[in-house]
């Protein structure tokens, strides 16, 4: 880390990884602590949020990676703020510090079902109120459990649950690249 002595960045727990990007892997329940010390500590001043998001692990037992993407314009370097959460569990809301934090955490519930305690107005954002499930878990099914059409004879929009004809599923295996002699 730029502007950091050695013995500041092993006591943040901060690494590189193989692309240069910095890195800390923290426990759910000290997340609060970490963040405000990579904010208010001299030698760090992480200071704005840039993004966050969550990566779907399904065969881990904390299925899901919490990813917060920290600056530091003082010394112009990134961090990675990485979390492990199961199902069940919920990550603080940053919307107290961050105003931009509101749309991230409204979409990571939305997209992945990472609960966030504490958020003031945790509801749908990019899908529909009665959309079931979350699109971006890996478990989703590519078709979704419903289709949303146009009815001429109602005249009106219906959605009705996703049924696909047996050719659809057909799935050739064979290697399209290679070349019979």
């Amino acid at each position: 880390m730029t502007g950091l002595n050695h013995q500041r960045r092993k006591s943040l727990g901060a690494y590189r990884t193989k692309s240069g990007t910095r890195e800390i892997r923290v426990e759910a329940e000290e997340l609060v602590t970490r963040r405000k010390v990579c904010r208010d500590h001299t030698g760090l001043q992480y200071k704005i949020l840039t993004d966050l998001t969550a990566v779907d692990y399904p065969e881990r037992g904390q299925r899901f990676e919490v990813v917060y993407n920290r600056l530091s314009i003082r010394y112009g370097v990134r961090l990675l703020v990485k979390v492990q959460v199961n199902e069940l569990e919920t990550v603080p809301t940053r919307t107290g510090r961050y105003s931009v934090a509101n749309w991230m955490e409204r979409e990571r519930w939305d997209m992945f079902g990472v609960g966030v305690e504490g958020h003031p107005d945790l509801r749908r954002i990019l899908t529909d109120y009665g959309f079931e499930g979350h699109p971006m878990r890996k478990d989703f099914p590519l078709t979704g459990y419903t289709e949303v059409r146009y009815d001429e004879t109602l005249k009106r929009v219906v959605s009705e649950p996703v049924e696909l004809t047996q050719e659809f599923r057909a799935f050739e295996y064979g290697n399209p690249w290679s070349v019979s002699r």
